[in-house]
């Protein structure tokens, strides 16, 4: 796991390899802390969150996913590889296979307990870039305050 974790931080430093499959949960991660980070801090809430969804949807042991976790914190704190992370969600995931992610954000995002600007701003982004709708990424929303037992606004 931490040779796939350097070599996917390596292509992102200017390698042009091709992604291998192993990086989708890296470059989800990454994208669960840029979505975290919107305000500045990420709680100890919003990293629970990020680890317990990369070790569930990627079927990961719980050193692994925090592992993970850690590798995404120490290379999202510099410029921003937004794009390099979503590409690699598009590269591996067709559209119809990408609500998985948005689930995650919009958990993290409420993962604290309340939504802000810039989070609702980023999410709104990211389903553009991903080609999730509006309409899906607003049904992810409503399935994850309904799951989070917050009611819908």
């Amino acid at each position: 796991m931490l040779d796939r974790i350097a070599k996917f931080f390596d292509r992102l430093d200017g390698d042009e390899a091709t992604p291998a499959q192993d990086e989708l949960p890296l470059a989800a991660a990454a994208l669960l802390l840029e979505a975290a980070r919107t305000d500045d801090t990420v709680t100890d809430a919003e990293r629970t969150h990020i680890i317990a969804a990369v070790r569930s949807h990627f079927r990961l042991t719980d050193t692994e996913a925090a592992t993970l976790y850690e590798e995404a914190r120490a290379q999202t704190r510099g410029p921003s590889h937004l794009y390099d992370y979503v590409r690699i969600i598009n590269d591996h995931c067709p559209p119809d296979q990408r609500l998985w992610l948005i689930e995650m954000l919009w958990e993290v995002a409420y993962a604290d307990g309340a939504l802000n600007d810039l989070e609702s701003n980023l999410l709104r982004r990211l389903g553009g870039l991903l080609a999730v709708s509006d309409v899906e990424r607003g049904a992810a929303r409503k399935r994850v305050l309904e799951r989070l037992g917050y009611p819908a606004d």
